[in-house]
């Protein structure tokens, strides 16, 4: 059994956004979830939204009617500029932990199942604090804890999973598909911003790793011409 991996701070993925109104209903949300971790985690670092640092790679990985937005893999503040087409739905993380099976790599001994994946990172995600999320400048309270379902996950040579492995000198995670996975998380699903300039604003800590997360999104929602 591993402890280790979800348990250092380069191995936290923690990832902070939001905005617009809540739906309360969140058994949809458990497959979104799992649909935000294979396409964010499935990008490799150069272009990986949630390392940009201007909003350049927003746009990275988007497809169908669901826009993922992404936080920061980094500790400190951030602000990108991201254009989204308008009718889109945003959906994304207020803070979330992924965990996944990884035998004999990254610092995992055996194999190990969905249940220890989610009891490692479920405390993680109980002492999240501070979590602050302002659209416009008008608060956003709304926020729903969401766990994944079980999924697989597929990562380049270049991921931020191998990345933060290395980083945490557990060895490296070789391209490949990693099942189970399981994410936990306060996430929120939005129904789509009115056309023109937003301003999304979020923080959030998880303090047993010192996690600061301040992040600000200058939102362009563009006109889309079907015709």
């Amino acid at each position: 059994m591993r402890t280790t991996k979800p348990l250092t701070v380069g191995l936290i993925l923690m990832l902070l956004l939001s905005a617009g109104t809540v739906f309360a209903d969140v058994s949809p949300l458990s497959g979104l979830t799992a649909e935000w971790w294979q396409v964010v985690g499935s990008i490799p670092t150069p272009v990986n939204p949630g390392l940009d640092q201007t909003g350049a790679d927003c746009m990275v990985g988007q497809r169908g009617p669901v826009w993922f937005l992404a936080g920061t893999f980094f500790n400190g503040a951030t602000t990108r500029t991201c254009s989204v087409p308008e009718g889109e739905w945003l959906f994304f993380p207020v803070v979330n932990v992924v965990n996944y099976n990884s035998p004999n790599l990254c610092g995992q001994g055996s194999s190990e199942s969905v249940d220890v994946l989610r009891s490692v990172i479920a405390p993680i995600i109980d002492a999240a604090a501070d979590l602050s999320v302002k659209v416009d400048g008008q608060p956003v309270n709304n926020v729903v804890r969401v766990k994944s379902l079980a999924f697989a996950i597929t990562v380049p040579a270049d991921s931020v999973l191998n990345a933060q492995c290395v980083a945490e000198n557990l060895g490296p995670l070789p391209a490949g598909v990693y099942s189970p996975a399981v994410d936990d998380g306060f996430y929120t699903l939005l129904s789509p911003l009115s056309k023109g300039k937003h301003t999304v604003h979020i923080q959030g800590q998880i303090p047993l790793f010192g996690l600061t997360v301040d992040v600000t999104y200058n939102l362009t929602i563009v006109p889309v011409l079907l015709q």
